[in-house]
C-alpha cells in the first residue's frame, strides 16, 4: 500500500511536491487555510530568471535554481497535459540593464562566472540593444542578454498545477482558516478549526510565511518571516517590449495577455497585504526611467502577496533528524515559481530515499537555525 502524504500549505510548493508525489504513485491531500495559490504564488510575476537575480558567485542556492530552470519546459508541459489547462509560458529571454560605464565591469564578471554553468549570456550595447528592445530609455548604457530565462503567468500555472493534482486524485481541503499538528512521532494527525482531522504516514511543511508558526510545534527555530512584495500592471496596448527587462532597482514582465508587470517593491508590514502609495510610487518612478512611454500611462492594477524570507536567504528543505517523515519545503522568498519543479522532485526523492545531493543537503537543512 502506498504512504499517505499530507502536505500543510497549497502555495505553488505544496501543490509542487504533491503533483511530483502523485507521479510516483502516493497518497497526497493538501492542506490550505485559504486558497491553493493565494498568497505569494498568485502574486508572482512568474520569473524564471537566475542569471538576471543571483549576481554573487554561485553557491548550493544559484545551482538548485539553476537546475530548476532547466527541468521548467518540461515540467510545465506536463502540468498542461494532466490538468487539461493552458497558461502563458514564455521563453522570452532578459536584459539586465544598467546606467553607468562604472557598472558595466560587474556585467562583465557576472557573465564570465555564469558561463561555467552553461549560460549563453552576452554583453549588448548601443544600436543593437536599441534595436533589440525599440522603446528601452537612451539612458540604458548596456545590458546583459540572457537568452534561457523565461516566465510563466502565475495564476494560470497555480490554478494548472492544482487542477493536475486533483486529476491525479489528491484530496485538496482548502478554506480550512487553520490547521493544528496534533502528533507527528509515529505517524501525522493534523486538525481543521471546523474539528475535522487528517493523518498520514508523512508530513511534507509548505506553509511560506507561516512557518514560523510550527516553531513550538517542532521544537527548532524557523526563522521564516513575511516580506510584502508590492506589484503594479500596466496595459500595454500593442507596445513592442518583448524581453524580461530588469535592473537591480525592479523588473518589467510583458505578458501574452497585453499587459506589462511592474516589480517588486518590497518591505516588511508583519502579515498585511494591502497596496501602499510609497511602495507603488517607487515602482513608478523606476519605470519611468526605464521606459519612458510609461509616463504616459497609469497602472491598471495592484497588488500585494507575502513573500517568505528566512535569515540567511536559503529555503528550508529536507526532513528532520529527530522526525525524518516530516519534511520542510519553505523559505523561498521571491523564488517559489522558479523553484517549484526542483522543490517538488526533490520533495518526492527525499520520500523515495535517494535524498539530496550533499552539499544542497548541508545548505538548506531545516535545523540549522537551532
Amino acid at each position: 500500500m502506498s504512504e499517505r502524504i499530507v502536505i500543510l500549505g497549497g502555495g505553488i510548493i505544496g501543490l509542487s511536491a504533491a503533483f511530483s508525489l502523485l507521479k510516483r504513485g502516493y497518497h497526497v491531500t493538501i492542506l490550505e487555510k485559504n486558497t491553493c495559490g493565494g498568497q505569494a504564488s498568485g502574486a508572482a510575476a512568474g520569473m524564471l530568471a537566475p542569471f538576471s537575480e543571483i549576481s554573487e558567485d554561485p553557491d548550493p542556492f544559484f545551482t538548485f535554481c539553476l537546475d530548476s530552470l532547466r527541468q521548467f519546459a518540461g515540467w510545465q508541459a506536463e502540468v498542461k497535459e494532466v490538468s487539461g489547462m493552458d497558461f502563458e509560458y514564455s521563453e522570452s529571454g532578459s536584459l539586465h540593464a544598467v546606467y553607468h560605464e562604472s557598472d558595466l565591469l560587474g556585467l562583465e564578471s557576472r557573465i564570465e562566472w555564469q558561463k561555467k554553468f552553461g549560460s549563453q549570456a552576452e554583453t549588448i550595447e548601443g544600436k543593437r540593444l536599441q534595436k533589440m528592445e525599440p522603446l528601452l530609455s537612451e539612458e540604458v548604457l548596456a545590458a546583459i542578454y540572457s537568452p534561457d530565462e523565461a516566465h510563466v503567468y502565475a495564476p494560470g500555472y497555480a490554478q494548472a498545477l492544482e487542477k493536475a493534482c486533483g486529476n491525479m486524485g489528491a484530496a485538496i481541503e482548502d478554506r480550512l482558516e487553520s490547521v493544528t499538528v496534533r502528533g507527528y512521532h509515529e505517524s501525522v494527525e493534523l486538525e481543521a478549526a471546523d474539528g475535522r482531522t487528517f493523518t498520514g504516514d508523512r508530513l511534507v511543511v509548505c506553509s511560506g510565511a507561516w512557518s514560523g508558526e510550527l516553531e513550538d510545534t517542532f521544537g527548532i527555530r524557523i526563522p521564516v518571516f513575511p516580506i510584502r512584495g508590492q506589484i503594479c500592471a500596466y496595459e500595454r496596448d500593442c507596445a513592442d517590449v518583448k524581453h524580461i527587462i530588469s535592473s537591480s532597482q525592479g523588473y518589467l514582465v510583458p505578458k501574452q495577455n497585453g499587459t506589462i508587470v511592474n516589480g517588486a517593491s518590497e518591505d516588511i508590514s508583519g502579515f498585511d497585504t494591502s497596496v501602499t502609495e510609497k511602495g507603488i510610487s517607487r515602482l513608478v518612478n523606476w519605470n519611468h526611467r526605464m521606459l519612458p512611454f510609461l509616463r504616459e500611462r497609469e497602472p491598471f492594477h495592484t497588488w500585494a502577496g507575502l513573500r517568505p524570507a528566512t535569515q540567511d536567504g536559503y529555503p528550508l528543505l529536507g526532513a528532520l533528524a529527530d522526525a525524518p517523515h516530516v519534511i520542510f519545503a519553505t523559505g523561498h522568498y521571491r523564488n517559489g515559481i522558479l523553484l517549484s519543479p526542483a522543490t517538488g522532485e526533490a520533495i518526492a526523492d527525499i520520500i523515495d530515499g535517494t535524498g539530496l545531493a550533499e552539499h544542497t543537503q548541508r545548505a538548506f537543512l531545516p535545523e540549522r537555525f537551532t
